[in-house]
C-alpha cells in the first residue's frame, strides 16, 4: 500500500490523466515483442506520479506485436487483422498490469469487450470507481471496433474517465515542424493551438482522437517517456513537450 505524497498537491497542474504509449515503445532494444527492462522503466515512471496521488489511465498500442493496416498490407482482411491488432493491446495490457502488481501497485485491466478472466469488461462506473480506490487503469482492445486506432481510444476513455490532459508518450520531445529524426532542420513547437496544428497538417493523434479531444476541450501533451524523469516532471508543473489546446 502506497502513501501519497500530498507535498505537491496544490501545485500540480495535472491530477487525473490518460498516458498514451505505443506498443512499439516496449519493445526496447528488441525488433519485436516486449523488452522487460524497457516496461519496468515504463512502470517506475508511472509508479512516481501515482506516489502523488495522480489518478491515472493507460491505453497502450499493439505495434510490437501486431499492427492491423500492416497485414492489409500482407492480404489479411482490414476487419480481422485490425481485431488482431486490438487483442495484440490487451497482451501488452496484461503486461502493465502484472508489472505493476509485481511492485504492489493495484492495477485493473479493462477491456473493451467480454475477455473474462484476462480482463474487467469496460464501464465508466467499473473505470471511476477503481480510480476512487487508487488504483491504476489500463484499457485495451481498443474501442473494441475496427477502423479505429488506439489514438482514438486513449481520447475516448479520457473523455470518459474526466481526465484533465491526454500525455502522449513518444521518443521524441515534442510536435515540430517536421520530422526531427529525418530532418535536422525541423524546429519544435512548444504550444500550439487545435487549429494551428490542423491547419500545419501536423501529426499529432489521428484525426478522429483529435477532433474528439478538441470538441470537448481536452488538452494533448505530446512528450518523450523515454528520458527518465520527464512524466513526473510535467506532473509537477515543468514545461516539457508540446502542448496542444483550444
Amino acid at each position: 500500500m502506497h502513501i501519497f505524497n500530498t507535498q505537491y498537491c496544490n501545485e500540480m497542474p495535472y491530477k487525473r490523466i490518460l498516458l498514451k504509449l505505443s506498443g512499439e515503445s516496449l519493445m526496447g532494444k528488441r525488433g519485436h515483442g516486449i523488452d522487460e527492462e524497457q516496461l519496468m522503466e515504463y512502470v517506475d515512471q508511472i509508479a512516481e506520479i501515482h506516489k502523488l496521488g495522480v489518478k491515472i489511465g493507460i491505453v497502450i498500442g499493439g505495434g510490437n506485436i501486431f499492427r492491423g493496416l500492416q497485414g492489409t498490407g500482407r492480404g489479411f482482411d482490414r476487419v480481422k487483422g485490425d481485431y488482431m491488432g486490438m487483442l495484440a493491446t490487451s497482451i501488452n495490457a496484461l503486461a502493465l498490469q502484472s508489472a505493476f502488481e509485481a511492485i504492489g501497485i493495484k492495477a485493473i485491466h479493462l477491456t473493451a469487450i467480454s475477455m473474462e478472466p484476462a480482463g474487467v469488461r469496460y464501464s465508466k462506473q467499473v473505470c471511476m470507481d477503481a480510480l476512487t480506490n487508487n488504483q491504476l487503469v489500463i484499457f485495451s482492445f481498443g474501442t473494441g471496433n475496427p477502423y479505429f486506432t488506439t489514438d482514438t481510444a486513449a481520447s475516448l476513455r479520457a473523455v470518459e474517465m474526466e481526465a484533465e490532459v491526454v500525455l502522449k508518450g513518444t521518443r521524441v520531445d515534442g510536435v515540430y515542424t517536421a520530422d526531427p529524426e529525418k530532418d535536422p532542420t525541423a524546429i519544435k513547437y512548444d504550444s500550439l493551438s487545435f487549429r494551428e496544428a490542423l491547419n500545419k497538417d501536423l501529426k499529432v493523434m489521428d484525426t478522429t482522437a483529435f477532433a474528439m479531444c478538441q470538441e470537448n476541450n481536452l488538452p494533448i501533451l505530446v512528450f518523450n517517456m523515454n528520458t527518465r524523469g520527464n512524466l513526473k516532471r510535467i506532473i509537477l508543473g515543468e514545461k516539457i513537450g508540446t502542448l496542444v489546446t483550444n
